[in-house]
């Protein structure tokens, strides 16, 4: 069964993701939404379970808690406005490998008419350290030389993923990721990099699968839990400086030039 763990706060857009992923779901699954410190009324169903935090704890502190409480076998992890393509669970679970995790083709989601829009699919992504000064940071960028070089291979490995979706086995959360981390990121930032780096410590991978999708709100719609909540603010840049302060040698120094070997040939 796959667990997909919906950290929610104060999106209207709730309740359209929820169905999408029951409606689009063609194996047993179930939903946990975790309020994150507020309610609202959520989509009732049979297979979605509601975990309502007292205290707003910020998307990490969300996530955790339903990884807590899922009882399947694979760990699924969704924003709250997304929506997704027909059999994307039998797709993950035919392929997913016990030291990976997992992540789909993005697409941009317009969630006023609750429609994939006409731009171009995010495959491969790259990771970089971007920015300036305090803004300076771990992104993954789009990639489309590796796009270009791999467009007729349907799963293999990618530096990054943005983070909006992501699946991997519950025994390998539970041996490698633990749970993400609070101190020194914070309560919201950098989750899929800390997890990526955990991983690949471990000796397992990251990978792309192009046969299912996902389409992720597009950023001019906004999000409510981009910077925290009012009770419970993120400190951004402070979560950027302590990922690059814990990540970086390791990046720059054996990521950065195995990568470049392996796939800038």
């Amino acid at each position: 069964m796959i667990s997909c763990i919906i950290p929610s706060y104060k999106d209207a857009s709730l309740n359209k993701t929820i169905k999408s992923i029951l409606d689009n779901a063609v194996g047993e699954i179930e939903v946990v939404v975790v309020l994150d410190g507020y309610w609202c009324e959520v989509y009732a169903d049979p297979r979605v379970r509601v975990l309502h935090l007292g205290k707003n704890r910020g998307m990490r502190g969300a996530i955790n808690a339903g990884v807590a409480m899922a009882r399947g076998d694979i760990l699924m992890r969704t924003d709250e406005h997304c929506s997704f393509s027909k059999g994307f669970d039998k797709a993950v679970a035919d392929h997913l490998k016990d030291d990976e995790i997992m992540t789909l083709t993005r697409y941009e989601l317009d969630p006023i008419r609750w429609k994939r829009m006409d731009n171009p699919a995010v495959n491969f992504c790259k990771l970089v350290i971007g920015g300036q000064g305090d803004s300076r940071k771990f992104s993954a960028r789009p990639w489309k030389e590796r796009d270009e070089k791999m467009k007729d291979i349907m799963i293999a490995e990618t530096e990054g993923m943005q983070g909006s979706c992501w699946f991997q086995k519950k025994s390998w959360w539970d041996k490698v990721i633990v749970d993400l981390q609070m101190e020194g990121y914070g309560n919201l930032i950098q989750d899929s990099h800390e997890m990526h780096f955990k991983t690949l410590k471990a000796g397992g991978r990251m990978v792309l699968n192009k046969h299912a999708w996902h389409a992720h709100r597009h950023r001019k719609f906004g999000r409510t839990h981009n910077h925290g909540a009012k009770e419970n603010p993120a400190n951004e840049n402070a979560g950027f400086k302590y990922a690059l302060e814990k990540w970086e040698d390791y990046y720059v120094k054996e990521l950065r030039p195995r990568w470049d070997a392996q796939y800038e040939k």
